[in-house]
């Protein structure tokens, strides 16, 4: 018959891919479960105020119209329900297919039931299969899967939670329209049950089988899996462990696959007591808590206590003296294996001899080892007792009180049995490796020694006093070729035949009395000792190792382990040399990874990199988690040193007293400083000790790991330092699983927020905005300094800059630019967003900007009656231009940072790294110069866009060889009236301003500000976001505006050039001098004799 999992036997390839991507499902499940948007829980008022109602559970499916009626009736939520979108559609859509995969899975396994049914698969039945060793282990599997996706996906992701990821995805998701989409019945599987894994909460009536039910799964197949997973050891275990108190141990596999299973059939939990107590007698006499998948642990006296059957059953094992003589039994076990593990591990007490000969004693070590760790970490572990239930406390104490438990023995015995594991592992590797070898050499050392005594024997070789003896020397011939003819192959053979080759040269000792001549008995022991070695060697065998996998399986404590971490970041702070055998116990942990990965690897699926580099990374982090203790050590060790430094320490004089000598010596802190210095060095010796190893899949590199977890604290440290140092006192969204600065190894920390800013940038960035606020100051382009606007004293100036780089560094200082440069987009988005929705919808204003382009047709021309037009249009629209106004000052203002930014970042790179900043410069300008050929000449090349633009513009603006003016900050769409709208903004604004020859433009009232910088500078970004014809249409609007005006005071002879003429002119003159354009630009607006006639004002 065609073995089951062969490539050709479509029947077993079939089941064995569902159950490959039932494992690759649950491990995207548990990745997932990391990355839960907090918003989603709902759990602070903050965001059940913001969010509440564009985030809906399954209520929103009675009366979808009803919540989408709320949202259109408030553009602000709809703009919120938008960004949330685009902030969160990529994660919901993972969720979603993870979700979806979970579905699929439960749909293909009923499929292929029925295929079973209808005899697709040739000669093949349910029947059939289940009989097969291995169609029996995947259809346990199969289902076994099943119950653990839904437990995990309940466990990790609440009920509620999964609701309103669903229902959002539905509304954001065009997916929901396509035909093929199963969404319903997703929700219908996944619904809330009402389990809260929160300590304390009550379980829902009827959970977890009514959620198990939601499919209904062929209850002929659930009660077939039930029936094997009862009666058969499906894993052939038990031959790993053959004493009768370990099967428990053997069979934990089996027991939590049928601990799973048994809710598919509630039926047998409440009321066949007979099977239930079969179960209980097979798998759970001398044990109450499992692992059911990876480490999730679940404890039966709380899952069975609604079912009678199941419970009445328990019970015989929840006696109390049960209870006392499992717990003493391991204790003692305890006091035995402790002294008897650390023997074993003396330095050189296990040679290659000493294993050969004690296979089966160390073996058995190995066990009662792992099943006391086993019992005793499952049966103490924290997370499986309820500490609101009361029987579950008492049966705790009694563990607690009975087996003797501290975590300090337990955690030393699996420190122990870790390393002597891993040297018996490498050493029995070794062995198998030079198996074939050894035993040949031995074969070949024997057959010669036979050949010489055959050859002493014949009388010709001198040997003193051997008397020829043809019998003999054909006898020790023949023995020779035996021993030659002996097969490495045919083990069992060989093995037998050396073992009469042995009794025959006893014999032949005994018979000859050949005793007396002590050179031939020497080489008589000698072939005896080589054969013996050749039984000891051919019985090096596989299988040893096979059972030490399985024997030394730590799967379970996937979780419990990490109420170890502080015993073990106590013992590596106390002795760092104990890293080396902690090596041996991650590298145990990592065994735990065969369990997933041995039927994805099977089925040779493409999902075996990314479920291997989930529990990999998991584990590497704990490792990391673990050693952090080391830099964490490091540090608080240099926090000590420069503490005796700066303030114990006094400073040598360059010249010195004699008699001073003493007191300067301070023997006393200057040991304590050497003291702490050492210890520093011993730490990192103590990290470097561990060695590269491979976890998993994934190679640990010591040294790689001291970095990070130095940089690690540093981050911390400085990051602490700057939240604490930089809070003030005044009167889009990035996850981080999106952050390109974020990192798992190397986290930023997160502290609670102050005020509105995430981080101290934040708070630094609002500080600086909030101290150089035009409404309050007033900002002199010559002198690069902030004036207050009542008081005209100086606020600040770019010096200020100076001293953020000289704290933050140009990193801190860049960073700061990078977050102005969003601010600005975003108040660009909101300013068009009212701009669109407010001002153009106003049917009024609209009136007034249609009868402006009237009068102002033509352009070139000049508007009759100008002043009356002008003021009239701006009286008209006087009530858009307040929130106008500021959101252009505040552009403004945050442009003049960015230069005065981009200024101080230049000149420091022009200072401290000429090269790169002369590098940077030749570069730009050689770009520059093909784009500029490229679009005069189309033949030319065009630079690649690929990577070297976007790289060179982040160097750029980390060296500030930038124009922040020059800067696309967003999108645009056509805007009817735009520069209408600009026009009449500014000469709304020109009244407020007069021209002083000393300082140019400033604002007339305080109480009225308006800042002459920042209003240009805002005007000019705003303009430059959309198509140059809209800044061609403004500057002609003011133009002819300045025409107009001084057409209409020639005719009415008025002398004086009129003040809002004056600050029309100056905005063209900086409007050609910020954007570096030629003059030509304004003087094709305006005659260049009004421009002479202006100068001669200033």
């Amino acid at each position: 018959m065609v073995d089951f999992l062969a490539e050709n036997n479509l029947c077993g390839q079939a089941v064995l891919r569902i159950v490959s991507r039932g494992n690759a499902i649950i491990a995207e499940l548990l990745r997932l479960s990391e990355f839960i948007p907090t918003v989603f829980r709902l759990r602070d008022k903050n965001d059940q105020q913001k969010y509440g109602d564009i985030i809906c559970d399954f209520s929103y499916f009675k009366g979808p119209e009803y919540y989408e009626g709320k949202l259109e009736a408030k553009p602000e939520l709809q703009d919120l329900d938008e960004e949330f979108r685009e902030n969160n559609i990529e994660i919901l859509t993972r969720f979603y297919l993870a979700f979806e995969s979970v579905h699929k899975y439960i749909m293909d396994l009923k499929r292929y039931l029925d295929d079973l049914h209808e005899g697709v698969y040739i000669q093949q039945t349910l029947e059939t299969v289940i009989i097969n060793e291995d169609g029996k282990q995947l259809l346990c599997e199969a289902l076994y899967l099943y119950g653990v996706m839904l437990t995990v996906i309940d466990q990790k992701i609440e009920g509620e939670v999964r609701e309103r990821m669903l229902v959002s995805y539905y509304r954001y998701s065009a997916a929901r329209s396509s035909a093929d989409s199963n969404l319903d019945d997703i929700c219908k599987l996944l619904r809330s049950t009402g389990y809260s894994s929160q300590p304390g909460a009550k379980r829902p009536p009827g959970y977890p089988e009514s959620y198990f039910q939601r499919v209904p799964v062929s209850q002929t197949f659930v009660s077939m899996v039930i029936g094997r997973l009862r009666s058969d050891d499906i894993y052939n275990q038990v031959s790993a462990y053959p004493l009768p108190e370990h099967r428990s141990t053997a069979l934990a596999n089996q027991a939590s696959m049928l601990y799973v299973c048994l809710y598919f059939t509630p039926s047998i939990l409440q009321t066949q007591q007979a099977k239930m107590r079969e179960i209980v007698d097979k798998y759970f006499p001398d044990n109450w808590v499992i692992s059911i998948y990876m480490g999730i642990t679940v404890n039966l006296v709380e899952a069975w206590e609604p079912y009678k059957a199941a419970k009445t059953a328990l019970n015989y094992t929840l006696d109390t003296a049960n209870i006392k003589e499992q717990a003493c039994r391991y204790a003692e076990g305890m006091e035995i294996l402790k002294p008897k593990v650390q023997q074993l591990l003396k330095e050189g007490f296990l040679r290659e001899e000493i294993i050969l000969d004690n296979i089966p004693k160390l073996l058995n070590c190995l066990r009662d080892c792992n099943v006391a760790i086993r019992w005793l970490m499952l049966h103490t572990a924290e997370s499986a007792y309820d500490v609101n239930n009361k029987r579950l406390r008492q049966i705790k104490d009694q563990v607690m009180t009975d087996s003797k438990y501290k975590p300090r023995m337990l955690f030393q015995l699996l420190l122990d049995t870790a390393q002597f594991e891993f040297t018996l592992k490498e050493m029995f590797k070794q062995m198998l490796l030079e198996k074939q070898i050894k035993w040949e050499s031995y074969k070949k050392e024997g057959s010669e020694r036979m050949t010489e005594l055959a050859e002493v024997f014949s009388g010709v070789k001198p040997l003193t006093r051997v008397e020829k003896n043809e019998n003999l020397q054909a006898w020790f011939r023949e023995i020779s070729k035996q021993i030659e003819s002996l097969n490495y192959e045919d083990s069992t053979a060989a093995g037998r035949k050396t073992v009469q080759l042995i009794q025959a040269l006893v014999e032949v000792q005994e018979f000859h009395q050949l005793e007396s001549n002590l050179q031939v008995c020497q080489f008589l022991a000698d072939t005896r000792k080589f054969l013996h070695q050749m039984i000891r060697t051919i019985n090096i065998k596989e299988e040893v190792l096979i059972t030490m996998q399985i024997v030394g399986d730590l799967s379970y404590a996937w979780q419990i382990i990490d109420s170890f971490t502080s015993i073990m970041q106590e013992s590596i702070r106390v002795n760092p040399s104990m890293v080396t055998k902690l090596r041996a116990t991650f590298l145990k942990l990592a065994s735990a990874l065969d369990l997933p990965l041995l039927r994805i690897n099977q089925a040779n699926s493409p999902d075996l990199l990314s479920v291997s580099q989930f529990y990999s990374g998991e584990l590497v982090a704990y490792v990391r988690k673990v050693l952090q203790i080391i830099p964490d050590s490091m540090f608080t060790s240099l926090a000590k040193i420069i503490k005796l430094q700066i303030h114990d320490i006094t400073e040598v004089p360059t010249r010195l007293d004699k008699d001073k000598l003493k007191d300067y010596s301070q023997l006393v802190p200057r040991y304590e400083v050497a003291k702490l210095t050492h210890a520093i060095s011993i730490f990192t010796e103590g990290i470097l000790m561990m060695k590269t190893t491979l976890v998993g899949i994934i190679k640990v590199d010591p040294k790689q790991l001291l970095e990070d977890g130095i940089r690690k604290e540093l981050v911390r440290r400085v990051a602490y330092a700057l939240h604490k140092g930089l809070i003030f006192n005044p009167k889009a969204k990035i996850q981080d699983w999106q952050s390109v600065y974020q990192s798992t190894h190397i986290p930023i920390p997160k502290f609670p927020s102050v005020d509105e800013s995430a981080t101290f940038i934040g708070r630094l960035c609002r500080e600086v905005l909030r101290i150089t606020d035009p409404k309050a100051t007033c900002f002199m382009d010559q002198l690069n300094t902030w004036y207050d606007l009542k008081s005209h004293q100086e606020v600040t100036s770019n010096r200020l800059f100076s001293e953020i780089q000289d704290t933050l560094g140009t990193f801190g200082l860049n960073g700061l630019d990078r977050l102005l440069c969003f601010m600005i987009v975003k108040e660009l988005q909101n300013f068009l967003t009212v701009l669109q929705r407010s001002i153009l919808r106003d049917k009024a204003v609209v009136e007034v900007f249609k009868g402006m382009m009237t009068a102002a047709n033509p352009v070139q021309g000049i508007v009759a009656n100008a002043s009356k037009v002008y003021a009239n249009a701006t009286a008209k629209t006087q009530k858009i231009w307040g929130g106008y106004l500021e959101a252009i000052m505040k552009v403004g203002q945050m442009q003049i940072l960015r230069q005065q930014i981009a200024h101080e970042l230049n000149y420091s790179c022009k200072f401290d790294s000429k090269h790169l900043a002369a590098a940077l410069d030749n570069i730009n300008k050689s770009l520059l110069a093909d784009i500029e050929a490229h679009y005069q000449d189309p033949s030319l090349p065009y630079p690649k866009e690929d990577t070297l633009l976007y790289e060179i513009t982040a160097y750029l603006e980390a060296a500030g060889v930038h124009n922040p003016l020059n800067k696309i900050y967003i999108t645009t769409k056509r805007l009817p009236y735009f520069p209408i709208v600009n026009f009449l903004f500014v000469i709304a604004q020109l009244p407020k301003l007069q021209y002083t020859k000393n300082i140019g433009m400033t604002c007339r009232k305080p109480a009225d500000p308006v800042d002459w910088p920042p209003l240009v500078l805002g005007l000019l970004t705003l303009l430059k976001q959309f198509h140059s014809r809209y800044t061609e249409q403004f500057l002609a609007l003011i133009g002819q505006f300045i025409r107009s005006i001084m057409e209409q005071c020639t005719s009415q002879k008025i002398p004086d050039m009129p003040s809002d003429v004056v600050g029309a002119l100056m905005l063209l003159e900086d409007y050609v001098k910020y954007t570096k354009l030629p003059r030509k630009v304004a003087e094709a607006h305006v005659p260049s004799f009004i421009f002479d006639e202006f100068r001669t004002v200033l």
